[in-house]
């Protein structure tokens, strides 16, 4: 008996494997018998269902045939089979042609009287029917919306959900059955009904203020929908920071004596993740510290992770549950105990550490690769919070970058001992030896360029820089072509830096000039002749601090430069291409927390193909800046208006995002009247036509900046006119009638100094940029400044200047060090020193540039 068992589970696995497409399609003919056999026709929908989730792909010709011989099943009585058959048509409705056919028989099924048909023919039914005919069928999802049946309830309201996507206007009609369902007694039904209502209330703020307030009064039998419920209310605490918002956190820390775990853990988070603190955030802890005792893994996992996300703000009230989380150190879960572990990390005393990395080191073999990560970003936090401890944090990186692990993984180690060479410089030896090591068996190429490219920028500043050329020069011996380029390129940094050791380089270049990649005997000719130059300036500028620009809008700019009359005028200048450094200045630190990155993108990408509705913006040459959208509008009005300032060499372009927040109301013609600052041309306006209730609409207006630099300082006021229609609410179709003309009053557009330069924070050269711009022209002048502190003087000159706060040094005496360039190309150094005289901040500032003018306007920004 028990072989026989065993022989059954070995072939349970074979039903579905080694299916083929065309025997299936085959098959499914067997539909046009009769009689069919249940039986056999639920296998075959099966297989289609199990094969279509697989991925595979079925042409509309296929799809067709297979969809119109199981339209042919609907005469079976079969219970199983006939829900089967409405999953198909789900599934191959977006495949196959007139699928609408079988409309009929769907309304036939959906008004029956057999409730299991009834569900499954709704959610199938709005799958197919597209919004044209969806009006003939609003009476019967009205009728559902509200049946007795929990079933055929719960399905009327999920797909009036997936129809908000598409036909909002015709959902928000069945709002009125939807809300009568909120306080059913079903779970579900409740949860879905208030989805709907909520979804259909999102854009307008009063509506669901209204809604939020009065359930929050109801008591909801059903802990999905007040979980949902909680959301909501915190999403509207989080967007009105006033007094106002006290009654949504008053209904959250009801909610966290529900008898209900999951209502209980959904009002801890939302509290947790509040901007604003909650008066009393001791309660939400403690809910989560009990969690964490709980005997469910899924209950620990929960409170361990929003303690772990809690520690980013307020650290000092997750030292309270220490007792808590040492118990869950030796956790069975592995995710739970790293969790755990990590959040110790970030709160526990200095003294705890070498005892919490020896239990950490004892199960990391048994964790996924996501929470390592997670451990190797709290070690992060750890070499910035004590740097005394870098020896034994970096000794414990150094063996995770020995263990198996993926990219990602890696990446995250190298960041971290990166991060620990930057930021201590105690650590910088100690770094920089493990990064070597690591290279000699790194097999991810990318990540060894990466680090090669550290070692030749932090290397040759340390006390014994020859040390590293070794495992640098082996890299050009065994590696593949990328790596060996990104070696030649580490090893000249060692010779532009350090004289001494220039001899040695020259050596090993002329060696790497005989490799058989073209890009490594470029690189190695390239900056043996450079070095041979033996002129600082050039050594400086093309080896030592080389920017890199944005690899996106340098193509960008490439490709228009090519294509334009200017090849033939003039020179390419990459430096109006923003630099990567210039856009990751200040980076946030993100919390213990597991979280996916998305791709960073620039503000200059983002907005790249919407200027495009400019007639002849491809002449203006390449994007120098985008700035950060200004609001124009209070939050709270019936037009929001933000505006968007986009910088070229010669021109300015504002972008007005524009939004309709009447739903009774359409805008049309909207386009803005500007009153110009003097000296600025305005050369076009892009209008926008058509402005409809909650769609974001552009209008551009394209200027010519005045011919002198300081003449470019000044404001534009702004009119916002459009032609008013009046519409219904419920289907946006405006009323008849040509409307009526309207203007709406915007804020003042300011354009400053800090539009137009692309600015940096000093690097370590600095002192020697400055003394060679000596020659330069220079503009200084000495300043009172209305603040009392000297530190909030020396951010307001920065944020004034468009300088990152890093720009920013010293205690009592602050300096402001940094440079950066002007929309033209042109460089410029800044120099500022505010000390406290008199109960005063006085500012001397130094501007050098090769241009006097640009100089002369950073003062005048000031002044």
């Amino acid at each position: 008996m028990n072989r026989r068992d065993k022989k059954e589970d070995e072939d349970s696995g074979s039903t579905f494997q080694n299916l083929d497409k065309t025997t299936l399609l085959q098959e499914a003919r067997y539909f046009n018998s009769t009689p069919v056999n249940p039986k056999k026709c639920i296998h075959i929908l099966t297989k289609i269902l199990y094969l279509l989730n697989q991925g595979e792909k079925l042409n509309t010709q296929e799809a067709t045939d297979i969809f119109f011989a199981t339209t042919k099943l609907f005469q079976s009585k079969d219970v199983v089979l006939r829900r089967l058959v409405y999953l198909s048509i789900k599934e191959l409705s977006c495949m196959a042609q007139d699928v609408i056919i079988v409309t009929s028989s769907l309304t036939k099924d959906m008004t029956g009287k057999e409730d299991l048909y009834r569900a499954a023919a709704i959610r199938a039914l709005c799958t197919i029917t597209d919004s044209t005919m969806l009006q003939a069928i609003e009476r019967y999802m009205k009728q559902a919306i509200v049946d007795k049946n929990p079933a055929v309830s719960s399905a009327a309201l999920v797909s009036a959900l997936h129809l908000s996507a598409t036909v909002p206007d015709l959902v928000r009609r069945w709002v009125m059955e939807a809300q009568g369902v909120i306080t059913s007694d079903n779970a579900m039904v409740s949860y879905h009904a208030l989805a709907v209502v909520a979804g259909a209330r999102r854009n307008d703020r009063l509506s669901t203020v209204k809604l939020v307030t009065k359930l929050a009064r109801t008591p909801l039998r059903s802990p999905y929908a007040l979980c949902l419920l909680i959301r909501h209310a915190a999403k509207l605490a989080e967007e009105d920071q006033s007094d106002a918002s006290e009654p949504y956190i008053d209904f959250i820390e009801s909610c966290l004596r529900h008898k209900s775990e999951i209502v209980v853990y959904e009002a801890a988070h939302a509290i947790v993740n509040l901007r604003k603190s909650a008066r009393d955030l001791a309660q939400a802890v403690s809910v989560l510290q009990i969690f964490c005792g709980s005997s469910k893994a899924t209950m620990r996992l929960a409170g361990a992770r929003t303690l772990a996300k809690l520690t980013a703000k307020h650290p000092n009230a997750v030292a309270a549950c220490a007792v808590d989380l040492e118990n869950l150190i030796s956790d069975p879960n592995r995710s739970v105990a790293t969790l755990a572990v990590t959040t110790l990390l970030a709160t526990g005393a200095e003294s705890s550490i070498d005892r919490l990395m020896k239990q950490i080191s004892s199960f990391m073999s048994e964790i996924s690769d996501e929470f390592k990560i997670v451990v190797v970003r709290a070690i992060r936090r750890l070499c910035s919070k004590y740097p005394r401890k870098h020896q034994s944090l970096a000794s414990f990186l150094a063996g995770m970058l020995r263990d198996e692990g993926g990219l990602q993984y890696k990446t995250a180690i190298a960041d971290a001992i990166i991060a620990l060479v930057e930021e201590n410089p105690d650590a910088k030896e100690t770094g920089l030896a493990h990064l070597c090591e690591f290279i000699e068996d790194c097999e991810h190429a990318s990540l060894a360029v990466r680090i090669l490219h550290i070692l030749g920028r932090e290397g040759p500043k340390a006390r014994q820089p020859s040390r590293y050329i070794r495992y640098i020069y082996n890299r050009v011996i065994l590696e593949s072509g990328p790596v060996r380029a990104a070696a030649v390129s580490a090893v000249a940094r060692f010779g532009a830096a350090r004289p001494e050791l220039l001899p040695n380089i020259r050596v090993l270049l002329a060696r790497c000039q005989l490799d058989d990649d073209d890009e490594v005997r470029d690189r190695a000719i390239y900056y043996s002749a450079i070095l041979d130059s033996g002129d600082a300036e050039l050594i400086n500028d093309y080896i030592i601090n080389v920017p890199i620009p944005n690899p996106v809008l340098l193509e960008r700019a490439l490709h228009h430069y090519l294509t334009s009359d200017l090849a033939s005028t003039e020179d390419f200048n990459i430096a109006t291409i923003p630099t990567l450094a210039e856009e990751s200045q200040e980076p946030k630190e993100a919390p213990v927390e597991i979280e996916t990155r998305a791709p960073t993108i620039s503000r200059e990408e983002q907005y790249a193909d919407q200027l495009k509705a400019i007639p002849g913006v491809e002449k203006l040459g390449p994007i120098f800046k985008t700035c950060e959208p200004v609001d124009l509008t209070e939050p709270e009005t019936e037009y929001r208006v933000q505006c968007v300032k986009h910088i070229f060499a010669r021109h300015l372009v504002f972008q007005f995002e524009c939004t309709n927040t009447l739903s009774d109301q359409l805008l049309e013609k909207v386009h803005i009247r500007l009153e110009s600052a003097p000296g600025y041309k305005i050369l076009t306006e892009v209008p926008c036509e058509q402005l409809p209730y909650d769609k974001q609409g552009s209008i551009f207006c394209l200027l010519e900046f005045p011919e002198s630099p300081i003449e470019t300082l000044g404001t534009f006021g702004a009119t916002l006119e459009f032609v008013v229609r009046d519409c219904d609410p419920t289907t946006g179709l405006p009323d008849s009638g040509e409307g009526y003309a309207d203007t709406y009053p915007l804020e003042e557009i300011e354009i400053s100094c800090a539009e137009q330069f692309r600015t940096r924070a000093a690097s370590d050269d600095w002192e020697a940029s400055w003394e060679r711009a000596a020659t330069a022209d220079e503009a200084c002048d000495t300043f009172g400044l209305s603040q009392t502190d000297v530190g909030e003087a020396a951010k307001a000159v920065c944020e004034h200047l468009g300088m990152p706060k890093a720009a920013i040094t010293g205690d009592a005496v602050k300096e402001i060090r940094g440079g950066g360039i002007w929309r033209g190309g042109t460089p410029v150094l800044v120099r500022a020193r505010l000390v406290m005289a008199g109960g005063a901040v006085t500012m001397q500032l130094i501007a050098r540039s090769p241009r006097e003018d640009i100089a002369t306007l950073l003062l005048a920004a000031v002044g």
